[in-house]
C-alpha cells in the first residue's frame, strides 16, 4: 500500500491515530468524520495514498465507488436521513483540507440548513461548444 507518513488518513490507516471505523475492506476504509456537518457524516477513503482524485487510478476509484452505495444505504438506515450528499473536494481551492483522496457522505434532511451554493449561470452563445471542443482535444491528447 502507498502511504504518506505525514498524512492524517494514512496515520489512521496505520492505527497511529484512532478513528471510529464503520467499514473496511482490502481497498477502502470508512470512518466517522471528526468535524461532521451532520450527525452520521462519513468519510470514505482509499487505503492507497493519492493526494488528488485526478491521480487516482481508475481501478482504485472503482473500489471506492463500489463501497459508496452500500455505505449510503447504511447511512440512511442508521441516521433516518431523507438523503445524503456525496462530496469530493479536489484541491485546496475546492476545499480539500486533507491531501488524501476522500469522499464525504453527509446525511441530509429537509430544512436542515446545511445548504450549498448553486449559482447556475448561462454560457454566452457558442461558449459551451468551444469548451466541449477543448475538452475533446485534451481528452484525446491524454487518453487513459
Amino acid at each position: 500500500m502507498r502511504r504518506d507518513p505525514n498524512c492524517i488518513f494514512c496515520k489512521i490507516l496505520s492505527a497511529e491515530i484512532p478513528a471510529s471505523v464503520v467499514y473496511e475492506n482490502q481497498a477502502v476504509i470508512a470512518f466517522m468524520d471528526n468535524g461532521p456537518l451532520a450527525d452520521g457524516h462519513l468519510l470514505v477513503v482509499p487505503k492507497d495514498h493519492f493526494a488528488r482524485l485526478t491521480n487516482l487510478p481508475g481501478v482504485k476509484f472503482a473500489q471506492v465507488a463500489e463501497a459508496i452505495p452500500y455505505l449510503g444505504r447504511a447511512l440512511l438506515r442508521v441516521t433516518g436521513a431523507e438523503g445524503f450528499n456525496l462530496l469530493c473536494n479536489e484541491g485546496q481551492a475546492a476545499g480539500q483540507a486533507v491531501g488524501h483522496v476522500h469522499f464525504h457522505l453527509i446525511p441530509r434532511r429537509s430544512g436542515d440548513g446545511l445548504g450549498y451554493r448553486w449559482n447556475a449561470g448561462k454560457y454566452p452563445p457558442g461558449r459551451d461548444a468551444e469548451l466541449a471542443a477543448a475538452y475533446q482535444k485534451a481528452l484525446a491528447e491524454h487518453a487513459p
